[in-house]
């Protein structure tokens, strides 16, 4: 496993060394505050934090979890959350892993001992939140959490392990809680969302914690170009919390230009879980660089600010300007130059890492139309074990 994850190392170290040209400037961490004694940290995790000056006690608080082979001062910077905490007078909580942890700074999403409520990783950070609350009079009803990829697969977990604590979440390119349990099981549920009946999703979650409701808001959002984290794992987060929220009805649809938008209302009339699909995006976070957040790999010039969108889902306040007019036609091209080499989108389809194009199945469930994506889990391992070098062509 060890051998595993220093070849993969090597591999992600390449690709961040072709891809330094197209990078933003390193976030400053003379603008963050490292948290050394915020109690227990079983996960061994660096926790860093964003507090604006003069921030207000019973002020909100974001966590922020980055991708793999980022910093949490990094995230902090390409997403633009620094950027509206300032404006918005809330708290950012960053946890950064280490790569003692592990070599490529991933979450560890796919260990048990890292996802198990009073455990890990999971645990870590719960006690920074618990540490801020007491130290900054944060909001206890006003926490929330979000998430890139591996840090998008911590968010769901945290969500899981921990709902009592958070009232929303937004995941992006990210997966439910219980889809892997080991490296062979993550690169089947990043190539296929090792699909699960709705129901078999929600008892995951009920079985982390004995919490039984009200469930977290949660917000999706995947790029259908993704050939990292496939769009059906989106669909496998929409199932499991669909269910938790008893919301699997016909949602309201909306959207334009690139993105489509599906939308389910809880009882209280309120949205308790939406999802946003960006045509032509490949991995990483949606933003619009005119707007916030500045672009690097993983930080995708789409003309979507979907940090402030996602500020907003969580009730909190956004100051903007306006967005460009013209945006279908730039931002289509904007995202097939960003994706990584290989990867191209050609109309509604996905196109393969080797050019062959992705064929859709239907399980027999469908949120809003949306359907999987067929694709062979022994060949995702087995293509992801050659690049390593670990397995003959």
């Amino acid at each position: 496993m060890n051998q595993i994850r220093s070849r993969l190392a090597d591999l992600v170290r390449q690709q961040r060394e072709r891809m330094t040209a197209g990078s933003a400037p390193a976030a400053t961490e003379a603008d963050l505050t490292e948290l050394t004694d915020f109690g227990a940290n079983p996960g061994a995790l660096r926790m860093l934090t964003y507090l604006p000056p003069g921030l207000q006690r019973g002020a909100p608080l974001v966590v922020a979890l980055h991708g793999c082979t980022q910093t949490a001062a990094g995230y902090a910077q390409g997403s633009g959350w620094t950027s509206l905490a300032a404006t918005g007078g809330f708290a950012l909580l960053l946890p950064e892993q280490r790569q003692a942890n592990n070599p490529n700074r991933c979450f560890n999403w796919f260990e048990s001992g890292d996802t198990t409520r009073g455990q890990g990783e999971v645990a870590s950070i719960r006690a920074a939140i618990a540490h801020l609350v007491t130290a900054q009079g944060i909001d206890p009803a006003r926490i929330f959490v979000t998430g890139l990829s591996a840090g998008g697969a911590m968010t769901t977990s945290l969500l899981a392990t921990y709902p009592e604590v958070f009232a929303a979440g937004a995941i992006i390119a990210g997966l439910p809680h219980g889809a892997a349990a080991g490296m062979a099981e993550a690169f089947e549920a990043m190539g296929t969302g090792r699909p699960k009946p709705a129901a078999e999703w929600a008892a995951l979650v009920r079985a982390a914690s004995s919490h039984r409701g009200p469930w977290p808001r949660v917000s999706v959002w995947q790029g259908d170009a993704d050939t990292t984290v496939r769009p059906a794992n989106a669909e496998q987060i929409l199932r499991q919390w669909a269910a938790l929220h008893g919301t699997g009805g016909t949602p309201e649809a909306s959207g334009s230009g690139n993105r489509r938008s599906l939308a389910w209302r809880g009882a209280g009339g309120a949205v308790v879980l939406e999802h946003h699909a960006i045509a032509g995006m490949a991995h990483g976070v949606p933003i619009d660089p005119a707007r916030l957040g500045s672009v690097a790999p993983y930080f995708l010039p789409v003309g979507i600010a979907s940090t402030a969108e996602i500020a907003g889902f969580f009730g909190l306040p956004v100051e903007l300007p306006a967005a460009a007019d013209a945006t279908t036609a730039a931002t289509a091209t904007a995202a097939t130059d960003a994706k990584p080499a290989g990867t191209q989108a050609a109309g509604s389809k996905t196109i393969d890492q080797d050019g062959t194009p992705v064929p859709e199945a239907d399980d027999g469930f469908s949120l809003g139309g949306i359907k999987l994506t067929s694709i062979d889990p022994n060949g995702v391992i087995r293509k992801a074990l050659t690049a390593a070098g670990l397995m003959k062509g």
